[in-house]
């Protein structure tokens, strides 16, 4: 996704491929240029607006750029928490399949000691 104050795009005198979303971001209006559908934008964009409103509501930041920067520090946040968990998810889930692997490598030991 592009932030854009134009409508429209060209790429190399083509059209370009992206459409563009209209959204509203702490009262900015923005213009967002990208390849995913609309919902998922606006989504995206709703998502940003509501972490931002979060901190004018706790803090009393007059500047907008501050209120950006600590709203992406707080997404930042929630995505590396996420990756972390996601991490030592997949581990667990790499030690029990290795642990299955090799009771089932001991039950066809078994099995075929016993024919």
């Amino acid at each position: 996704m592009d932030a854009s104050t134009a409508d429209t795009a060209t790429t190399n005198g083509r059209p370009d491929p992206k459409s563009v979303v209209h959204v509203q971001i702490l009262g900015q209006q923005l213009a967002i240029r990208g390849e995913a559908d609309q919902e998922y934008i606006l989504g995206v964009a709703s998502y940003v607006d509501r972490k931002m409103r979060e901190i004018t509501d706790k803090l009393p930041v007059a500047s907008l750029s501050k209120v950006a920067i600590l709203a992406s520090l707080n997404i930042a946040d929630e995505l590396f928490k996420e990756r972390a968990s996601r991490e030592r998810d997949g581990v667990s889930l790499s030690d029990r399949t290795a642990h299955l692997s090799a009771v089932l490598d001991r039950l066809d030991q078994l099995l075929g000691e016993q024919d």
